[in-house]
Parts: C-alpha cells; structure tokens; sequence
C-alpha cells in the first residue's frame, strides 16, 4: 500500500480529521496534508508505528464513526 493511501487510511480509523490527527500526534499539517496528496512520503517506520499506536491505544472508531469523520459540522458556523 502507498503512503497516501495508508496515512488517510491511518486518519479515518481514528475517525479524526487532519487537523485533530495531526494536533494529537505532533505531526505537522502540512506534512500530514504532503504525505495524503502524494507529495511526498512517510517512512515507513512511521506509518509502521501510527498504525500500532493507533490499535493499541483503543483508537480505532467503529466503521459507522469512521464514515461520518471526513462529514463536516455546522456547529462552526456563525448565525446571527
């Protein structure tokens, strides 16, 4: 498997959106956005360590939350 498509892959079984995955795991955005567009590439040691972090720690989200992680709220928006 790619870079691209393991680090999405990594993200969206946390059920987290790059900002909060990268907050959470000290990871710059930009780097994490590089790696999801295929500009550049991600060790693999690190994707190796991501994934073990994220199965042993219990981050892994039920398919159900996976889905409706990259599903934006309307909670941001202003009303007057």
């Amino acid at each position: 498997m790619d870079c691209k498509t393991k680090i999405k892959e990594l993200r969206e079984m946390t059920g987290m959106n790059r900002k909060d995955f990268c907050k959470f795991f000290h990871i710059p955005y930009r780097t994490v956005t590089e790696w999801e567009l295929d500009n550049r590439h991600a060790p693999e040691y690190v994707l190796r360590l991501l994934e073990y972090y994220i199965r042993n720690e219990g981050l892994l989200k039920s398919p159900a939350e996976q889905k409706h992680a990259g599903e934006r709220s309307s909670s941001h928006e202003k009303t007057d």
